[in-house]
Order: structure tokens, then sequence, then C-alpha cells
């Protein structure tokens, strides 16, 4: 029998768990979103700003073509090296000194404009190596930052930031253009990748004690192997390259012939490219809230979209279709890109994510200069007919075969 004191005892229950915060008001996920952001602008300048240096015989087409391929090869080999780094030490840090590299090399680009294109290619590749090295990082210090039942409202943020400035940077840097010159605009993006460096926030400290030195090698395929633990993201992971470097690719190349010679107009090319962004802006913002039950398949459907954009350039439709299947394809692109880099979040081994989400970069985005380069001698020999119709096959297919994979239905392994 219980004594009086246990009798008078009240009852309590367990105090009730504070809603979590919106992430849109969390000071580090917004320092964290900021710097991304910033990052974005950054990489989207530079190209455009020598564009207009070219416009203004500062720079020749040769020139450019050479700085830009070095901004391209420097990206590529920073990408799996800033996985492991990242990695192996600290995220936070990660971003830290690419940034740096990135802020301390793009007024080089400016210093050499008209003066010498080899100065000029060696800084756009420092650039382009902090570009490269901050993504993998970026990816890995979201999850540190932000609790799991936030992510994917945090990754459309991401996203819709870096469409939100694809929309509306090339009409403000035209602006900034009438009053400043394009060394002035070229420290401008300097000044954003300082920004970049220094704004985001600490995340979990890096291992502690000493490091033990394993090869670079080494690390890179632990990387690989965690990867091959997930058989979702081996699937998605070939579906999104395939997607990139055909359907992508194809149509980059071939929309503004087609919007000069069948149309007459280059009005369909701007209408086409506008209506991917705002595509793109909406499919983030449905993504913030819808959570499918298979997320995974629901997913690929949307990264199977793309497929719409060279099917629409295939037939002999009104302008009014071009536009409305990319809006589609855009809508459809970040239904994808939202759960898919949120599940690798989610799934991956904390400690290798980094490393997983170089391995994706590195394919994804590694290939589409590979296939931006292979759609004009196809078209040469093959006809656009032929060029597009094989990749919009493609871009229904890949996305349908890796949805077979069973493990793809919700981007899961458990």
């Amino acid at each position: 029998m219980p004594g009086p004191a246990e009798e008078s005892e009240p009852v309590t229950a367990p105090p009730a768990r504070a809603p979590a915060r919106h992430v849109l008001r969390d000071p580090s996920f917004l320092r964290l979103w900021s710097g991304s952001t910033a990052s974005g602008l950054a990489t989207w300048a530079l190209p455009f700003v020598l564009g207009l240096a070219v416009l203004d015989r500062d720079l020749g087409a040769a020139g450019l073509g050479l700085v830009l391929a070095a901004r391209t090869a420097g990206f590529l080999v920073a990408v799996p090296i800033s996985g492991v780094l990242a990695d192996r030490y600290s995220r936070r840090a990660a971003v830290l000194w690419a940034g740096l590299a990135a802020a301390v090399a793009t007024p080089l680009v400016a210093l050499g404009l008209g003066r010498s294109v080899a100065l000029m290619a060696v800084a756009a590749a420092v650039v382009g190596a902090g570009q490269g090295a901050c993504r993998p990082a970026f990816q890995a210090l979201t999850a540190e930052v932000v609790d799991e039942s936030r992510r994917q409202r945090a990754n459309a943020a991401m996203t819709f930031a870096v469409r939100v400035t694809t929309l509306v940077a090339p009409g403000l840097t035209a602006l900034l253009a009438t009053a400043l010159s394009t060394t002035a605009l070229l420290l401008l993006t300097a000044a954003l990748w300082l920004v970049t460096a220094l704004l985001p926030p600490a995340g979990r400290p890096g291992p502690a004690g000493p490091h033990h030195r394993v090869p670079f090698h080494v690390e890179f395929a632990e990387g690989v192997r965690e990867a091959r633990r997930h058989p979702w993201f081996l699937a998605g992971l070939g579906a999104l390259t395939a997607v990139i470097a055909t359907g992508y690719s194809a149509t980059g190349v071939l929309l503004p012939l087609i919007s000069r010679d069948t149309f007459g107009t280059e009005a369909v090319l701007a209408a086409a490219l506008t209506a991917y962004t705002a595509g793109a802006l909406l499919g983030a913002l449905v993504v913030a809230r819808w959570r499918p039950r298979n997320r995974g398949w629901a997913a690929l459907a949307g990264l199977a979209a793309y497929g719409f954009a060279p099917l629409s350039l295939l037939l002999p439709v009104h302008p009014v279709l071009v536009v409305a299947a990319y809006v589609i394809a855009g809508i459809g692109i970040e239904l994808f890109n939202v759960p898919w880099f949120t599940a690798a979040q989610r799934e991956v081994a904390p400690d290798k994510l980094a490393r997983v989400s170089s391995l994706d970069f590195l394919l994804s985005y590694g290939l589409a200069p590979l296939g931006l380069a292979l759609i004009a001698p196809a078209v040469d020999v093959l006809g656009p007919v032929a060029v597009l119709g094989g990749c919009a096959v493609l871009c229904f297919l890949a996305p349908a075969l890796a949805a077979l994979v069973p493990s793809s239905r919700r981007f899961s392994t458990s």
C-alpha cells in the first residue's frame, strides 16, 4: 500500500516538446543560405561578365572559351578533393578556404583582362576549384546545421535561391554594367566569394585528436563504398547523369538553333529558358511542403519530366507548347533535386556525406561538358530529329529503369 506522501503526490504529464522553429527563422540556417546564395551568384556571374568583356572587345571568343574551360577543369579537380577534406576535417573549414581561394583569384581574372589570357585561365581554374570545393561541403554542412525534420524545406529554400538568381541576375548585371566597368563587376563577384567564405555558421567540429593520414584514394574509395551501400543512390545518380548528359545537353545546343530557324525569332529561346526557371521556382515551392509516401518514385517521375523539353523541340508544335514543356521540365527537376539531396543527408553515413556528395556532383555535372561536346557532331551525323528523339527517350527511360531498383521507391535502404 502506498504511504500518505505518495498518495498526495500529483501526477504530471511529461513536458510538451516545443515546436521546431521554422527553418527560415533559424539564424544559423539563414547564414548558411546566404553564404550558399552568394556562391551561386558568384558562380553564375563570371561567365556572364566575361561575355560582356567579349562585347567590349577586351577578350576574344577563343580566350573566353579557354578561361571557361579552365574554370570547369578546376571544378572537376576540386570536387573529389573537397569531399575527402570536408569529411576528414571540417565542412565549415572547407567552405571557408574554398571561398577565400575564389575571392583571391577573382581579382587576378580582372588583372589579366586585356593583358594576359594565360593569367586569366590560371586564375579561373582556382575560382572553379573554389566553386567545386564548396558544393559537397555545403551539402554536408546543411545536414549539420538543420535537423532532419526540416531538411526538405531547407533544401527547397536553397534551390529556390538558385533559381531566383538565374531569373533576376542577368537583368541586374546588365543594369550594373551601365554604370560599372567589367573589372568592377569582377571585383563584386570577389566580394560575393568573401561572403561565401565568412558568413556560414559552424557545423560540428572535425574529428578530435590527431588524424591518421590515409592516402587520398583510400578515403575517396571509402566514399564510393558508402555510395554502393545505397542502391537507390547509384540508380538515381545514373538516371540524373543520363538526363543531364543527353536531354539537358541536347536542348542547350539545339534550342537556340530551333528558335532561330524554325520559329524565326529568338523570343522562343528567351521564353523557354524563363519558363524553365519559373517552373523550377514553382517546383521548389511545392516540394517544400509535399511529402509523398513513395518519395523516390515521385522524384524520379519529376526527373523524367525533363524529356518533354527535347520532345517539344522534336515535334512541329506551337511555341506555347514549347514554353509549357519547359515549365513542366522545370517543375520536375526540383521535384527530383530536393528529395534527392534530402535523402542523401538522411541515409548516408554522416562522416562520409561530403565524399558521397562529391561523387554526385562529379558524375552528374562533370559529364555535362562531354555531352555538350558530343551533341553537335551527333547532329551533323544523325540529324536533329534523331538526336532529339533519342535524348527524349533516354530522359524517360533512365528514371524508369532507376525506379525498378527496390530501394528507389522511397530513396531508402531501411
